[in-house]
């Protein structure tokens, strides 16, 4: 049976690892206000309180209601219903971001005041709940967790997060081989951390070998290597990554490849323009984690200046425009060679380009 307590954790102090742990362990609050951009989390907390109750007492102890076809009124109602031959009920109000903000607040009377024997969770998917009165009730008697969106800027260290969770350890090649070769599609991110995990076992280290073994990514032809290659200057291999990408088209989308450029370029015009050039100051400044992480950079300050990182962002826009159809009709691993030669021999001299 579950057992409810009232944990009085705020979003501002609970990531969504810890929430699922706190529910594993049947450390339960009375009211959850599930909210935020990031859908993906949200999804994976409604499944957990789906699963919470026992298959034989789901029939008369789970409710699911739908924010746009159900009133507050009778959402409230439910909650006060006693559970029949169970200690608790799940009452799931999905949707909650399509129904109206002075509506949703409505349920502030019952978060006040919540039946011990009910567990609500109010799921608003994709947005931020506005109702104050509700957010200041579920903050003092439940829970609020907000599903906040993952950027490129931060995904290193949430990958590292979940292989931790995993109890495996990653090699800090595979770990950049995750990041660009998945992004941030946390649902796909997840399946592919999983599966590692289930081939490779409890305690094993994440290689790339590992990876290009069980999830296809080629340890040698990656944007990763990709970008090694560029720091070097080294034309033969760039090209040669971008032959391979042509021939493996659906592994290596071109659009992903133009964001791991676009990244890296603009983090590295934050490196030159950082005034603090200590290596705390450098990761301060690029939401580094590891020194590890900013040697990519130094290795790139050595080979671009700012006026030729500068002019490799506006050939890097240039690209993705032409990319997209305009002005263009190239095919789009042509203009990515043509890209690897402007930032290879860029000079520095912006040239101002008009794509009509």
């Amino acid at each position: 049976m579950a057992t409810t307590s009232k944990t009085g954790t705020t979003s501002t102090d609970i990531t969504f690892p810890q929430l699922k742990r706190q529910i594993a362990n049947r450390q339960l609050a009375p009211v959850y206000l599930l909210h935020g951009e990031e859908g993906y989390y949200i999804d994976e907390l409604v499944k957990t309180f789906e699963s919470l109750l026992p298959e034989e007492e789901r029939d008369f102890n789970m409710y699911t209601l739908y924010g746009p076809e159900t009133n507050m009124e009778t959402v409230m109602d439910v909650c006060q219903r006693l559970p029949m031959m169970a200690e608790h009920q799940v009452v799931i109000v999905k949707e909650a971001q399509s129904v109206r903000a002075d509506s949703l607040n409505k349920l502030h009377h019952y978060a006040e005041r919540p039946n011990p024997s009910t567990i609500l969770v109010i799921a608003c998917r994709g947005d931020k709940a506005k109702g104050k009165e509700l957010l200041a009730a579920v903050k003092k008697n439940g829970v609020i967790f907000e599903s906040k969106k993952v950027s490129e800027r931060n995904l290193l260290p949430v990958i590292s997060d979940l292989i931790k969770e995993k109890k495996m350890t990653v090699d800090p090649k595979a770990l950049s081989m995750l990041r660009d070769y998945i992004g941030t599609d946390l649902s796909r991110l997840y399946n592919e951390i999983d599966k590692l995990s289930f081939i490779l076992g409890a305690g094993a280290m994440i290689t790339p070998e590992a990876i290009e073994r069980n999830i296809g990514i080629s340890k040698d032809y990656n944007n990763f290597e990709l970008v090694d290659a560029i720091n070097a200057r080294n034309a033969a291999k760039a090209m040669a990554i971008v032959e391979y990408f042509r021939n493996n088209p659906k592994n290596n989308p071109t659009v992903m490849t133009l964001s791991t450029l676009f990244n890296h370029f603009s983090n590295l015009l934050i490196y030159h323009y950082t005034h603090d050039k200590s290596q705390s100051g450098y990761m301060d400044a690029l939401g580094l984690k590891s020194p590890w992480a900013l040697r990519n950079y130094e290795t790139a300050a050595r080979s671009y200046n700012v006026r030729q990182t500068i002019e490799i962002i506006s050939a890097l826009r240039e690209c993705d425009c032409r990319s997209k159809g305009i002005s263009s009709r190239q095919n789009e691993y042509d203009l990515l060679k043509d890209l690897i030669f402007r930032i290879l021999t860029s000079s520095g001299i912006i040239r101002h380009i008009h794509i009509k």
